[in-house]
């Protein structure tokens, strides 16, 4: 195992049905089950910070009349959801963990406070951060970015929709072409959408590698932790 404590930014999408809105605890409870078996079977310190894109996505609301920052804070608050669906999956079959915020929701989860998050690492309870960095206009890869780096993290595991990052979008050009591994600087001179840029600027100031790799298939993340090349690894 080459990482420790990973820091693990989950699409919302991966809790939800694909195409509709809502919460599916039938997918939730499948991710319960791998995080548990991750636990029995690997010395790790988890932190995952969930999106809220099966719920609600500011980014891409219709109506440009609507308030930006009020959007933002609705989205957040769907991660918050999002968080407390897997935490009582995880309570449900004995796995330890806590559901922090950074948006003040204190009677729903624990406020986010830096060194508590990392107490609760140490003693090897996942730790969920909800409620994206608390104020608006910051994406929950910001948040995953902000996170690894505040608690330590030895890597970024970015959950996609794709098998990695590509030279061009792999679902409009069936010929794009994916990288295995990129260097930061590389990554900005060929304009690569690896995060968005703030997150991508802290992972790189503080040399957080990141690993973009296909979510869907769970059992990436262990090849991960075995160090089996999976994704596009960015150092």
């Amino acid at each position: 195992m080459i990482y420790r404590r990973v820091l693990l930014k989950l699409t919302g999408e991966l809790l939800g049905t694909p195409g509709q809105l809502g919460i599916d605890f039938l997918r939730v409870q499948r991710v319960a089950n791998y995080l548990k078996h991750l636990k029995n079977n690997y010395e790790i310190e988890l932190a995952i910070v969930v999106g809220g894109g099966n719920l609600f996505r500011g980014i891409n609301l219709s109506d440009p009349n609507f308030d930006r920052a009020q959007a933002d804070t609705i989205g957040m608050l769907g991660t918050i959801m999002n968080g407390l669906a897997l935490q009582g999956k995880l309570k449900a079959i004995g796995v330890p963990s806590r559901v922090m915020s950074s948006l003040h929701t204190d009677q729903a989860c624990e406020p986010y406070i830096r060194l508590k998050a990392i107490q609760h690492l140490d003693r090897g309870i996942i730790t969920i951060l909800a409620g994206g960095s608390g104020i608006p206009f910051f994406t929950t890869d910001t948040t995953a970015a902000r996170m690894a780096a505040e608690l330590d993290c030895d890597v970024l595991l970015k959950g996609s929709n794709v098998k990695g990052v590509y030279d061009s979008d792999p679902k409009k050009n069936p010929n794009a072409t994916m990288f295995q591994e990129l260097g930061y600087q590389e990554a900005l001179i060929k304009g690569l959408m690896v995060m968005d840029d703030t997150a991508f600027a802290i992972c790189k100031r503080m040399q957080i590698p990141i690993i973009v790799f296909d979510v869907d298939d769970l059992e990436n993340i262990e090849r991960i932790l075995r160090g089996e090349k999976v994704g596009t690894l960015v150092k």
